[in-house]
Formats: C-alpha cells, sequence, structure tokens
C-alpha cells in the first residue's frame, strides 16, 4: 500500500517478457470482481503520448506547461515535470477512486511485486530475486523459490492470489 492510499502491486521484470499483455489479460477479470483498476507504466526513457498535429500537441509545441483535453467521457493531461516524481507524488496527485492500482516497473518501490520471469541465454534469475517486496513468480521455466510460481497462462490463479493476498486483507 503507498501511505494507506490505495492498494498496489507491481508488475516487473526485464524488456519484452510480457508485464503489459499479462496486466492486459488480468485488468477484465478483476474487474469482474468489482475493482475499479488503475494503471501506472513507469518508462525509463522521454515518450509522446500526443500525435502531432492535434491541438493539444500544438499547445505544448507553443510552449504550454501543461495541455488538457476533455470530453463527457475522458481527461487526458500532458505536463512537463522537471523532475521525475516518485511514485507516491504520482499517486497523490492523480489516482483516485480506485480499488486496486497496477504498477508497471518501479521496480524499486517498495511494494508487493510479482514477476514476470523468462529465461534467456546469460539472464541469471529474476531481477527482483533479492528483492523482500516480491511475492510471487510468473514463468513458464523451471524455477528452484519459495514464492508462488504461476504459468504466463495462469491469468485466473494470479487475479485469485492479487485478491486474496491484497484485496480481501486489507484493513478496512
Amino acid at each position: 500500500m503507498i501511505k494507506g492510499s490505495v492498494v498496489a502491486i507491481s508488475f516487473v521484470g526485464r524488456s519484452k517478457v510480457g508485464k503489459t499483455t499479462l496486466i492486459e489479460r488480468l485488468i477484465p477479470l478483476l474487474k469482474e470482481k468489482g475493482l475499479r483498476i488503475g494503471v501506472i507504466k513507469h518508462h525509463h526513457n522521454d515518450f509522446e503520448i500526443d500525435k502531432p498535429g492535434k491541438d493539444t500537441y500544438r499547445y505544448k509545441q507553443a510552449g504550454a506547461r501543461i495541455a488538457m483535453i476533455a470530453s463527457p467521457s475522458k481527461i487526458a493531461l500532458v505536463e512537463d515535470a522537471p523532475v521525475e516524481l516518485t511514485l507516491e507524488e504520482i499517486v497523490a496527485r492523480f489516482v483516485h477512486d480506485v480499488d486496486l492500482l497496477i504498477v508497471e516497473g518501479f521496480k524499486k518501490e517498495v511494494l508487493p511485486k510479482i514477476e514476470i520471469f523468462q529465461a534467456k541465454e546469460g539472464v541469471n534469475g529474476p531481477v527482483c530475486a533479492g528483492d523482500k517486496n516480491l511475492v510471487a513468480i510468473v514463468t513458464d521455466e523451471p524455477l528452484v523459490t519459495t514464492l508462488p510460481v504461476f504459468s504466463r497462462d495462469d491469468i485466473e490463479g494470479v487475479a485469485r492470489f492479487i485478491l486474496t493476498r491484497l484485496i480481501e486483507t486489507r484493513p478496512s
């Protein structure tokens, strides 16, 4: 949990191991259980979500620090960040009305982590193997560990684990 504000779990692992795909498959199952889900993805480089030529892109290119678009069903904000915000700062400023926050990345944060692991030549085990916050591993590789291990296709098992470990045990 991030300072009592929201229950959160981070999915971690090396690049291109299937974190996004797993999260994408997990969200509908958790929604079926009545949870309101939020997702934050960490990206280690700069990124662009606005499309060149669109109004909000043009506002940012013209020098606006914040450009926002709002419709009856969505709001999007593009804001300059002079320094990288911590996960806690991001949650405090932008996350509300969710029962579970799924985080992709932020592997150095102190929150429960599920690692998606794929053995590749030259790789020496999961990246978070020594992290006391690592609570489970998703892999189809043989792995010796005391942690729960789920197959990549056992999305229901991962959902049950999250529900049991984080949602059903949270303080009311």
